[in-house]
């Protein structure tokens, strides 16, 4: 037997308390009548809580908890970085970044300045070669790099730092296996999925990105009959209080907060990368928006495309798009 869960704010419920009963006395039967007799005379103003299908459910579990494995990844990085940085900095300064695979590789081959320092231009070239080394970087720059930040610190210091950067280095690779799983596994879902191809015809929008909106969003096109629905839930929309004279245009805390930061990163690429929403970005800065409400007007565009495209069940169309705006601007 299947039943229908409906989600109710705590403010709700216990407004809807008071028009049953003055006197502030409380009790869970009480509640429980409340809330029944109040979606009883009121369903058509709440949403039950979707369920989702077996493959939805997996994809936003997975999504999910690669965002906590990339931040246990950074923490580790920063950590890392911080070691490096009273008795090895070279490493820091040597490939890309940190995180990549070479650079811990470097690190556990080389742990300490001193045996940095024997490293020439022909044991670059081996090491390189050996761990597939893509960067257009030749031996000799990396050895110049390596040599000008090699520093030396006690030896009681370099041997427990020594230590500790190895541990913490065959962590950060482990780290960087899971995500590769994750992003394959990821990738599979994406695949399998109707509505895929939707999110991923948009521009600038990656993997994750599009598998955080999808695996949000649902599958239900009824959970967001309007634009400012899925504006509201992404928070790009504001909150409009207004009373008498008094009118504020506010920031949306209640919202998700996993679909916010998936918009915002999506617009961002798009504000650096589109024609048309770096000019929109920049007209917006020039009229002394600050950069997060620019980013936030701008989703509310993109948002509004989204939406148009995900009920339709069509991909995203840029022609048509443009061609729609600049009627827009003849007709205006």
């Amino acid at each position: 037997m299947r039943l229908s869960l409906y989600c109710v704010s705590p403010k709700i419920s216990a407004r809807a308390r008071e028009r049953y009963r003055m006197a502030p006395k409380k009790d869970d039967a009480f509640d429980a009548f409340v809330l029944a007799d109040s979606l009883r005379h009121e369903y058509r103003h709440w949403r039950p809580v979707p369920v989702a299908s077996p493959k939805l459910a997996e994809l936003r579990a997975v999504i999910r908890d690669r965002e906590r494995v990339v931040w246990n990844q950074r923490n580790l990085e920063n950590q890392l970085r911080a070691i490096l940085e009273s008795y090895h900095p070279a490493v820091l300064h040597l490939f890309s970044s940190l995180d990549r695979d070479i650079s811990l590789a470097f690190l556990q081959d080389y742990p300490t300045p001193e045996q940095a320092r024997r490293v020439g231009p022909e044991r670059m070239k081996a090491f390189t070669g050996r761990h597939g080394y893509s960067g257009r970087t030749r031996p000799e720059v990396l050895v110049e790099r390596l040599r000008t930040h090699l520093l030396t610190a006690a030896p009681g210091t370099v041997a427990g730092k020594q230590l500790t950067a190895v541990l913490f280095a065959e962590q950060l690779a482990l780290l960087n296996d899971h995500i590769r799983i994750l992003n394959k596994r990821l990738d599979e879902l994406l695949v399998a999925h109707p509505d895929a191809p939707i999110f991923l015809s948009f521009p600038c929008m990656g993997r994750s990105c599009a598998a955080t909106l999808l695996a949000e969003m649902g599958g239900e096109r009824d959970r967001f009959p309007t634009p400012a629905a899925l504006m509201a839930e992404t928070g790009v929309a504001p909150v409009t209080r207004s009373s008498g004279r008094t009118r504020q245009v506010r920031f949306r805390y209640a919202t998700n907060k996993r679909l916010r930061h998936a918009v915002d990163w999506w617009v961002f690429n798009m504000a650096r990368e589109v024609p048309w929403a770096r000019e929109a970005y920049e007209q917006a800065r020039s009229r002394r928006q600050p950069h997060n409400r620019a980013i936030r007007g701008l989703g509310a565009r993109w948002v509004r495309v989204l939406w148009r495209c995900w009920q339709d069940h069509t991909l995203y169309d840029p022609d048509l798009h443009l061609g729609n705006r600049a009627e827009a601007d003849l007709t205006a």
